[in-house]
């Protein structure tokens, strides 16, 4: 249906950056649009904000989701943080409103390709480097979770949209279909927001459903299994016995398509660390090679690419000690810490972990902690039952602080090699998002041993 909103009345659910930007593209092509918006608390509700979107002709509430909008709605497009089991979802069910996501508006307004990539952790980075290699030869930036919605960029002149995609994102889609689609990963996760671990997956899942080309995780046994019934062309990563994939093999990235081999890279010449970024560096070059990327430009943008922001980002620019500040607080959940603490295998490592908790279990972070990690440092709301967990397993280098900076000066006093942020929880204990938290890691290490 591209750009085919004439004479249509839109419901947006959330006055977020999605719903405003999804809003702004139906009323300049035409739609009549109306975003509801519970929170009155929202950060988007300033007189700015509202007065810009009224000048655009977009009707706003906020406070209550009222019989009025909802009257006469031909589909609602929901912001992909409304869980749902909220009553605005039922009262759209009970009016049969179809209710999509900002990502699948995206796509049925638009030509451009999609090259999509979901799983519990590794989105973001390999978004970031897919896009990287792409932009050497294309037009092709980053959107989706990663901050931009895709439909502010559909009227621009791209060859693909290069998108992270949540299963939040994914819940209300039925008809997305991208050209390239990755699983990175699945852990559990998100357990609130879908009910169970297997809503969880299935929404991950949908992702697959009308894609051409897929690549998945060979060593996530549940990826795996759903692969088998995959029927499209599908490609793995970190694992050489599939005819099309990409794998380790002495000590350099290699590239199979129908059993044909080419060398791509060597470890050495890659600037991020642990095995997990080999694995995204894999996923990227499948992408790239489908896409018809020469090795050269490949082996060039992988050479160039540094680590993503709030992903195992060392600190810069530290001149007292030699202690090593790792950012890592894109990690809210325990898998996605246990990834980091195998980056720094062999070296004294403190680690940070704190801060909202998700209540999903610690038996194998508990693990993990014991073999990698030197000194622990617990902090936020979540400090004492991280503390418990780590002491109940035989953990013994335990410290316990209330707030984030009290646990960096700590770890100072500590001097270990590595210092490494990896919370494995939510920052909204202390902070307004993760990307908050790491913010504010950096500049109070900076500033305190600069």
């Amino acid at each position: 249906m591209v750009n085919n909103n004439q004479e249509e009345k839109v419901l947006i659910l959330g006055l977020s950056k999605t719903g405003i930007a999804a809003a702004k593209y139906l009323a300049k092509h035409g739609a009549s649009c109306f975003i509801t918006e519970l929170n009155e608390k929202n950060e988007n509700n300033n007189e700015n904000c509202l007065t810009d979107l009224k000048n655009a002709g977009i009707e706003v509430e906020i406070g209550r989701h009222s019989d009025e909008f909802i009257e006469n709605v031909t589909y609602a497009v929901t912001s992909p943080g409304i869980p749902p089991t909220s009553e605005i979802f039922t009262k759209l069910k009970e009016k049969n409103i179809k209710v999509i996501s900002e990502i699948e508006l995206a796509y049925k307004n638009t030509k451009t390709p999609f090259v999509a990539i979901t799983g519990t952790n590794g989105k973001t980075t390999t978004t970031m480097l897919v896009s990287h290699i792409l932009s050497s030869i294309y037009k092709a930036p980053v959107c989706g979770n990663i901050g931009v919605p895709p439909i502010s960029l559909i009227d621009n002149q791209n060859d693909y949209l290069v998108c992270e995609v949540s299963s939040f994102q994914l819940e209300n889609t039925s008809d997305f279909a991208p050209l390239v689609a990755v699983f990175t990963n699945f852990t559990p996760d998100h357990i609130n927001y879908h009910g169970s671990l297997e809503n969880y997956f299935d929404a991950k899942a949908k992702l697959f459903k009308n894609t051409k080309f897929a690549v998945f995780n060979s060593r996530d046994e549940k990826i795996n299994d759903f692969a088998k019934n995959y029927s499209g062309e599908k490609f793995y990563f970190d694992d050489y016995n599939y005819k099309n994939a990409s794998y380790i093999k002495n000590n350099a990235i290699y590239f199979k398509q129908n059993n044909i081999e080419e060398k791509i890279i060597d470890i050495d010449d890659i600037n991020l660390v642990g095995h997990h970024n080999y694995q995204n560096v894999m996923c990227s070059i499948i992408v790239a090679k489908l896409l018809n990327v020469p090795n050269e430009k490949i082996k060039e943008q992988i050479k160039s690419f540094k680590s993503v922001e709030h992903r195992i980002e060392l600190v810069q620019n530290i001149k007292k000690g030699t202690q090593k500040f790792y950012n890592d607080s894109k990690a809210t959940n325990p898998e996605a810490t246990m990834v980091a603490l195998k980056s720094f295998s062999g070296k004294k490592v403190t680690l940070l972990v704190g801060g909202r908790d998700k209540n999903t279990t610690l038996d194998e972070f508990c693990i993990d902690v014991k073999k990698y990690i030197n000194n622990v440092i617990v902090f936020g709301e979540a400090k004492e039952r991280f503390y418990n967990e780590l002491k109940k397993s035989g953990y013994k280098n335990l410290y316990i602080t209330n707030k984030m900076y009290e646990a960096i000066d700590k770890s100072i006093d500590l001097n270990d090699e590595v210092v490494l942020l990896s919370p494995a929880c939510a920052s909204f204990d202390e902070f307004k998002s993760y990307e908050d938290r790491g913010i504010k890691f950096k500049e109070y290490v900076t500033n305190k041993l600069s």
